[in-house]
């Protein structure tokens, strides 16, 4: 559980960092947004030591860097895990990935709201509400199949991450100007960095050389 939290930490971090290189935060909101984060991960928040720095600009940079000292102790100090059922002809094995169901369900929530940006809408009407839900199981569905096409590229079970690289990657319109009048346009697409060209290769996939016929 300490190394789920801890995940959901460090990625939350690496959010809040991203966003302070492309917008001017203050030190105070990217505070905020810290102890928000810290909150509701108070399982490993003691791991995490966070310094919110302000750079000659006056815009906010984030630094971080984990305790060790506080792992071992989260590791000396963990009791045991009771889990309590009136079922009784289920193996330990089958009882708790039944019981773990919770968590994946809870995690599939969180995921409706973060990644597919699909928050609740009061509807009014059964028939809005039934589309609504099939539009979120669809959604879901589509992520869950992501997620195992990243982990049969050897690329964990996240895609999170994979995302936010590859999203860095830009359609572009060079526009040129000719002496005519007219304009040619050239669409193109940005050359992978290493890191980005490596997650293509295990991914399977190839960037297009030309996407579009130019105009």
């Amino acid at each position: 559980m300490h190394a789920r939290f801890e995940q959901r930490i460090e990625e939350g971090l690496r959010r809040i960092a991203a966003t302070c290189q492309r917008q001017r935060l203050s030190p105070a909101v990217v505070g905020q947004r810290v102890g928000r984060l810290l909150g509701r991960n108070s399982r490993a928040a003691g791991l995490f030591a966070v310094d919110v720095q302000t750079d000659g600009q006056g815009r906010a940079r984030l630094a971080w860097q984990k305790v060790e000292a506080w792992r071992e102790w989260a590791t000396l100090s963990e009791g045991c895990y009771l889990l309590r059922s009136n079922i009784h002809d289920w193996s330990d094995e089958e009882l708790w990935k039944t019981y773990i169901q919770l968590t994946e369900a809870e995690a599939a929530f969180r995921v409706q709201k973060s990644d597919l940006a699909i928050r609740p809408i009061w509807h009014q009407k059964e028939h809005r509400v039934l589309a609504h839900i099939l539009v979120c199981f669809l959604a879901y569905v589509l992520w869950k199949s992501l997620s195992r096409w990243c982990l049969r590229a050897g690329l964990g079970h996240e895609p999170r991450r994979v995302f936010e690289e590859l999203g860095k990657i830009r359609l572009v319109d060079v526009v040129l100007p000719t002496r005519q009048g007219t304009e040619i346009r050239k669409r193109c697409i940005t050359r992978p960095t290493d890191h980005q060209a490596i997650l293509l290769q295990h991914l399977g996939l190839r960037l297009p050389t030309r996407p579009m016929a130019d105009v």
